[in-house]
């Protein structure tokens, strides 16, 4: 009898430990990737710069290249600075924007890409995603999954802890975004993919308990943050790490300049998403978990007006107009949207 199975795409390697950094020229150089040093390492502001410089000892023949903000246009002037010669591989060094930037150029130009991460901020640095910013609006793109993926735990330990608060927000959107994919499932037939599912909530279970402040809090953050990455290129798309949560952001992002960090602005969207589908279980573990961390559990705690939340739920479902969620089942009109809007926050004040 045949034997069934498929092939998924992951990483060469995943490195989540201090001083993860220290691996990457060995990597670089056994063979897999580029046997001569020859890559383009981008990097972000901040810790990037001085990353690049260690690593430039290692790697003589790199390339540095500074990156600043997460447009398509900073990803298209990198692409064009990088046709400029060969080069084996792209390595992306910092934050989530900078990885995003440097992902894009480095699968539109068909080169494989390294990620180090300097912060957790979000799930950017190992999926198959790159979220940049495009005529005023925050697009997704699809890009080839890194070929390896460094967390240097001395690093992200001296992150903003903002940027921390956010990733772990992040990364428990996800029981929100798993149980509108399976809302969809009962109501309009949609297939889940259950390895997806599995990947994307066992990152997010792990977090519902953990403790700030110690390395192991940190490695756990980073694994879920991989974990979620992984599940998108399982599924094929960003749906099990992305429901309801991520369109309220979207909203937000497009008609309020983004008023949070990605993280904050999903994790309030699980916390309003969860309570819509009346599900006391997963909101009392979702506002528990928040509340620890520091995350916002109304609007207000990210300076954000009552009626423009609203207006962010009404347009919502405009943002990915292929997903059913929550939001679309309910079909909100502006009165009713008001309604639940108002009677959230008295639930989570009181």
């Amino acid at each position: 009898m045949p034997l069934l199975a498929r092939t998924i795409t992951t990483p060469v390697a995943i490195e989540v430990r201090p001083g993860a950094v220290k691996s990457l020229a060995p990597l670089l150089s056994d063979g897999r990737i580029s046997s001569g040093g020859k890559v383009a390492i981008a990097v972000g502001p901040g810790r990037g710069d001085e990353l690049a410089s260690t690593l430039r000892e290692t790697l003589p023949r790199a390339a540095v290249f500074p990156v600043s903000g997460g447009g398509l246009d900073t990803a298209l002037e990198l692409i064009a600075r990088l046709r400029q010669d060969f080069y084996d591989a792209v390595v992306g060094i910092g934050g989530g924007k900078t990885l995003d930037v440097a992902k894009y150029a480095a699968s539109m130009i068909g080169m494989p890409f390294v990620s180090v991460a300097t912060t957790l901020t979000n799930d950017g640095l190992a999926s198959p995603v790159a979220s940049l910013d495009s005529h005023g609006r925050k697009a997704s793109f699809g890009v080839h999954v890194p070929i390896a993926v460094f967390v240097d735990i001395d690093e992200v330990r001296d992150a903003p802890e903002e940027h921390t608060r956010a990733g772990v927000g992040d990364v428990l959107s996800n029981l929100s975004a798993i149980a509108d994919w399976e809302l969809a499932r009962d109501i309009t037939g949609e297939e889940v993919d259950g390895l997806a599912v599995a990947l994307s909530r066992s990152g997010a279970e792990a977090l519902l308990d953990a403790t700030p402040g110690t390395d192991r809090f940190l490695t756990t953050l980073a694994e879920g943050l991989i974990l979620s990455g992984l599940a998108m290129t399982v599924a094929g798309s960003s749906r099990p790490c992305s429901g309801a949560c991520h369109e309220i952001s979207h909203a937000l992002d497009a008609s309020f300049a983004s008023p949070g960090l990605h993280g904050a602005q999903v994790a309030l969207g699980a916390r309003f998403a969860t309570w819509l589908r009346a599900d006391t279980e997963l909101f009392g573990k979702l506002d528990h978990a928040m509340q620890v961390h520091g995350l916002p559990r109304v609007p207000a705690d990210l300076d954000i007006e009552r009626d423009d939340f609203v207006d962010s739920v009404l347009e919502a479902p405009q943002t990915r107009p292929d997903r059913f969620t929550i939001l679309e089942h309910l079909s909100l009109d502006r009165p009713r949207a008001e309604e639940l809007v108002d009677a959230f926050v008295a639930t989570v004040d009181s």
